[in-house]
């Protein structure tokens, strides 16, 4: 039994269309109903207009990603019942309509970060990066979050203040936007807003973020339960604590607590090689053999870090993670399961005809198609050497 190639979709919207991912070669598609506002319940009608033109394309919708964890919840303020019952009621309409798997992340504020979204490789192609002294640079002089250069290796502070004198007011705007994009709201997050949040998490902490998901996963497990949805929580992206903002889904040791901490078959992982694998201190096969039972989703990426931590991402099979070594163990995983484990090719350059197109920041269609089609040959030839 294979694994189910997907490819995350955002919708009528999207510049790349079903026929082109269907060209690609995939069958499952990943995608999300991103025009409800956070926290609202997701109506059934609408569920299932996007899964009949899904289906009306010859694919199939195979994992939400993602239902957004209001920021109610994860501070466990006063609306936070409001918005569970919103979620579980979300999660009933999604198993009324068939769909049995949901991609969430419980990050703080901010969503993926990076600093830089077209990064020109030798190549000509251009990708995501992260930078720890353009991170710096806005901590440090636009959000102006007071103690943020102790939080940064001396040698980082340093390059930070001299880019900062060297850099325009627009190019630091642009610092600002990138960054600031990650946030999983309606619009760009106010610097104000940020800075008030980051003021929030301070006080829960990393403990007490960690109870906080532990409440949200034992408040919607019976619902899971009942109509057979598994979650999936996504590693933080970068998997280290920025601007202050604790992280609790970064390691080996932080995903095997939250999937222990609330024991239910329900409570599963997405594995993204591309999100654990920017850490030093994770090794993404020995954490997929780690917490493999409970791997109901994939993201196959890779990552090319330099001494201090900066990374991009680099093609499908180059980069620091073994991904032959990912994708012997899913093989593995997934022949020992009575239903097939979907995986997307995360990210890809921006190449070739799109270089000239508009796309998602990682999402343009020719560089996850060459991801696609790696992926695909290394699973079969995992495969047919078994």
């Amino acid at each position: 039994m294979a694994l189910i190639q997907s490819w995350r979709w955002y919708g009528p919207n999207d510049p790349v269309s079903l026929q082109d991912v269907k060209q690609a070669g995939a069958t499952g598609i990943v995608s999300a109903l991103h025009h409800i506002p956070h926290g609202a319940v997701w109506p059934l009608e609408e569920i299932q207009e996007r899964k009949n033109i899904i289906e009306s394309a010859g694919l199939k919708w195979v994992v939400v990603e993602s239902v957004p964890v209001h920021e109610a919840i994860k501070t466990r303020s006063a609306d936070c019942e409001v918005y569970l019952e919103n979620y579980r009621q979300t999660l009933r309409n999604l198993a009324a309509c068939g769909i049995g798997t949901v991609c969430y992340n419980f990050m703080p504020v901010l969503d993926w970060t990076r600093t830089n979204l077209a990064l020109e490789l030798w190549n000509g192609a251009k990708a995501l990066y992260f930078d720890w002294a353009d991170l710096a640079v806005f901590d440090m002089f636009i959000l102006k979050r007071a103690g943020a250069e102790q939080d940064y290796a001396e040698s980082v502070v340093q390059q930070a203040k001299e880019r900062f004198s060297s850099m325009s007011q627009q190019q630091l705007d642009e610092l600002s936007e990138i960054i600031r994009m990650g946030v999983p709201m309606e619009g760009f997050i106010t610097l104000e807003h940020l800075t008030e949040s980051i003021a929030i998490y301070k006080n829960i902490g990393h403990e007490g973020l960690r109870e906080n998901l532990a409440y949200f996963l034992e408040s919607i497990m019976d619902v899971c339960e009942e109509t057979g949805i598994n979650m999936t929580i996504h590693p933080d992206d970068p998997p280290y604590a920025i601007l202050g903002l604790p992280r609790i889904a970064s390691s080996k040791e932080d995903l095997l607590y939250i999937i222990n901490r609330v024991d239910r078959p329900a409570s599963g992982i997405c594995f993204c090689t591309g999100s654990l694998g920017a850490g030093r201190h994770n090794d993404p096969v020995d954490i997929l053999r780690a917490v493999g039972h409970r791997v109901y989703f994939a993201h196959l990426r890779n990552v090319q870090k330099d001494e201090e931590g900066n990374f991009y991402e680099s093609d499908h099979l180059a980069g620091d993670v073994d991904m032959y070594g990912v994708m012997k163990e899913l093989v593995a995983i997934n022949q020992k399961r009575e239903q097939p484990i979907p995986f997307r090719p995360d990210h890809g350059h921006q190449m070739l005809d799109d270089l000239h197109k508009e796309t998602n920041p990682g999402y343009s269609a020719i560089g996850r198609l060459r991801g696609l089609a790696e992926l695909r040959g290394l699973e079969m030839g995992i495969e047919r050497s078994i």
